[in-house]
């Protein structure tokens, strides 16, 4: 409650005449100013100012900066009607020591074995934990890039995968197990797949209480919506919420108790997260996923006391941290993890004043204890005195970045503190006051030095290019005229010209897909072949015909979830048994061939039938023509395809119909250590609207589809058949 007004006590109160007059005013704005707050240090102006980034002098204002920032913060959280409520939940706190957080694609082969049929938890954390210290935290990735290959909607891919939201609960709890908090993710833009019937919080929220998962990740929120919030706390799941993006209504951040970064500035004078200054306990997880070089990124967290998001598998592109980089975060993560208290300290400063130019440090005081987090902006070494301290008689001080005890000089009342600071490097030091113990600090110290025996520079920086190899299809019993239904493919020379439409990944080496031939994965692929003679298919193999291979062999997949999907007691729906096969995986596709003495195609043959040898555009030539394919689906649910013998004015010049825009047809699989992935081919009819996130078409015979793979259950489609091919020679 607000008091009546009173004079001050003149006779018994100290006068306070409030700080000394700032010398360098910043005026910080009380409108939003976006990620990132400016910099202290002025930047030189014309002609220096693209060559003169060493005249800035942070030190020289950096104490005005803070006194103003400390200012604006108070205005501004009143601005935003702040309450820290949910920062005091005992069941939310976890997120303040969130450090090392992940985003893992459920198609990662650590994560589920399709070969046993196994979610492999414990394979993924300890690969994470021999190469950068471990996780905190992961996100499960289960529903972009394949979403939009057909109508399932973001909450249906979560039931497709493999044991259903039963499997999910299984793989939460076995992270959980493992000290390892699970986020799930909500996508704001699925509104054209199936409707789900509910709200996408109530829908996301039924999840989260059937798996007992502890978080939500929004994907390209500008933060989460109370609504997503308030959904699972009303269900007894409260959840910690991780919006992508940066949070642009401000008031979100009473409720958005964690965030990503991104896109920090790398400049001379390192940025402060405008989130953690003004609520040091919200931990931000940075992100830079396609980083090969995560130098800066980590520099910028350790002055700002946040996490990392440490993804690696970016859409089936395998961007690995270098042995540098990964061996930064293990030690970063070390030491917050011991001092988890002090990195959201309340009353962290950033940019006290150092001795040497080019290295930055913050403070993080609490409970008597005090660490300082220092990073090297150059590319050379800075050792010697780094910066004073205040000093009281029977403090300690400990290097714990090198793991050792310091006896620093005292001069002036004040502690020197000397670091050896390796370029580009980074450093730490706990001051301890007069009687205040640290649990653990023994052990502790002895880990660092054995860390820090090695210098980081020693370690490796270079990026490469995770190889894949091409899944061998054995050839079958050669047949030297066409069975029924098939035609022959005669054998000659073919340009194999196609690129990969996948709509993130760049040109990057490690994109799309590596053919024999090439020295690494790349989006765009080109060969110049002789082609063997082979039969192929006229049509995509029909439920007719999958009916009979069921009937004569008896095949009932292991994974049946989603097998035969649109069939009724066991039997094609009536009319369409001439109608493409859908709902079928690559394995169940594999055993149909093998009964019929076929083979599925590789992707060149596919493309040679569809193309001839002429490098026409579309089967029948090069203009589009909606006369000569299938109605396009706009609709928010997949329709019956077409019979296969629907169009035949939209055959290929070969004969082969039925190539493109009815269903996407399986050829070739590609693996790399991480992730498994076929090429499809054609296109369909199904094209979902109002995003253009969905998975992209590709009716061009020089394009072709990436499906990431993980377990029949989640590859089985719709909108996905196939065509089988036999040897001619």
């Amino acid at each position: 409650m607000t008091t009546p007004y009173q004079t001050p006590d003149y006779d018994n109160e100290a006068a306070d005449y409030g700080h000394e007059a700032v010398t360098t005013e910043y005026k910080f704005s009380h409108v939003t100013t976006g990620r990132y707050l400016p910099t202290p240090g002025k930047a030189p102006a014309w002609p220096f100012a693209d060559i003169g980034n060493w005249m800035i002098d942070a030190n020289a204002s950096a104490a005005d900066w803070i006194t103003e920032l400390k200012d604006w913060r108070r205005e501004h959280l009143v601005r935003i009607g702040y309450t820290d409520v949910n920062y005091r939940r005992p069941e939310l706190q976890w997120s303040q020591r969130n450090f090392v957080h992940a985003q893992m694609l459920v198609e990662d082969r650590y994560f589920y074995d399709v070969d046993t049929a196994q979610y492999t938890v414990d394979k993924y954390l300890d690969d994470l934990e021999a190469r950068f210290g471990g996780l905190d935290s992961v996100l499960i990735w289960y529903i972009y890039p394949n979403i939009g290959i057909d109508d399932r909607n973001q909450f249906d891919l979560a039931h497709t995968l493999p044991g259903g939201l039963e499997g999910l609960k299984r793989a939460v709890q076995a992270f959980q197990k493992r000290g390892v908090r699970v986020f799930l993710p909500a996508k704001p833009w699925d509104h054209g797949t199936r409707d789900p019937g509910c709200t996408h919080w109530d829908g996301l929220a039924e999840i989260i209480k059937a798996t007992g998962a502890d978080g939500i990740n929004g994907d390209t929120f500008n933060g989460v919506p109370r609504a997503f919030f308030d959904a699972c706390d009303a269900r007894g799941n409260p959840v910690v919420i991780q919006p992508e993006s940066t949070i642009s209504s401000e008031e979100q951040l009473i409720w958005n108790v964690q965030s990503w970064g991104k896109k920090a500035p790398d400049g001379p004078v390192p940025p402060v997260s405008k989130w953690k200054w003004l609520e040091p306990r919200h931990m931000v997880n940075y992100e830079n996923r396609w980083g090969r070089n995560r130098n800066h990124d980590l520099q910028y967290c350790f002055f700002n006391g946040i996490g990392y998001n440490a993804w690696e598998n970016i859409w089936g592109i395998w961007n690995q941290f270098t042995a540098r980089d990964g061996e930064t975060l293990r030690r970063i993560a070390a030491i917050y993890r011991q001092f988890p208290q002090l990195v959201v300290s309340m009353d962290w400063e950033p940019y006290q004043v150092c001795h040497q130019g080019g290295i930055f440090a913050s403070k993080f005081p609490a409970d008597g204890l005090c660490l300082h987090t220092f990073i090297n902006r150059h590319e050379y070494a800075v050792n010697g005195e780094q910066i004073d301290l205040p000093h009281v008689d029977g403090s300690r001080y400990y290097d714990v970045w090198h793991g050792v005890e310091l006896s620093p000089r005292v001069r002036d009342g004040k502690a020197v503190i000397e670091l050896p600071m390796e370029a580009r490097g980074f450093g730490a030091v706990l001051s301890v006051q007069p009687g205040v113990t640290v649990d653990g600090l023994e052990a502790f110290l002895q880990a660092a030095a054995k860390r820090a025996a090695q210098p980081l520079n020693s370690y490796s920086a270079a990026w490469t290019a995770l190889p894949q190899q091409l899944r061998e299809i054995p050839a079958t019993a050669v047949q030297p005229t066409a069975p029924e239904g098939m035609v022959s493919i005669p054998a000659g020379e073919f340009v194999f010209n196609v690129g990969g439409i996948e709509i993130e990944g760049f040109n990057w080496a490690g994109q799309d897909v590596q053919f024999p031939w090439e020295d690494c994965p790349r989006r765009h692929h080109r060969k110049h072949m002789q082609m063997a003679a082979f039969h192929i298919d006229r049509y995509p193999v029909t439920n007719a015909q999958f009916k009979a291979f069921i009937d004569a062999s008896g095949y009932r997949p292991a994974d049946d979830i989603n097998f035969l999907a649109h069939w009724l007691d066991g039997a094609p729906r009536a009319g369409w048994e001439n109608k493409p096969v859908v709902w079928v995986s690559l394995e169940d596709c594999r055993a149909y061939a093998a009964w019929a003495g076929k083979r599925l195609p590789h992707e060149w043959e596919w493309q040679y039938a569809a193309q001839g040898n002429d490098g026409r555009t579309y089967p029948w030539g090069n203009d589009w023509d909606d006369s000569r394919v299938p109605r396009v689906n706009r609709g928010r649910r997949v329709l019956a395809p077409a019979d296969v013998d629907a169009h035949p004015q939209g055959a290929s010049p070969f004969g082969v119909e039925d190539l493109v825009g009815n269903v996407w047809q399986w050829t070739d699989e590609f693996s790399d250590e991480h992730t498994r992935a076929a090429i499809l081919r054609g296109g369909s009819s199904y094209q979902p609207q109002t995003s253009h996130w969905y998975f992209p078409q590709a009716y061009r015979l020089d394009q072709h589809g990436k499906y990431l793979l993980m377990a029949p259950a989640k590859d089985r489609s719709g909108m996905l058949g196939f065509r089988c091919v036999v040897d001619a020679q």
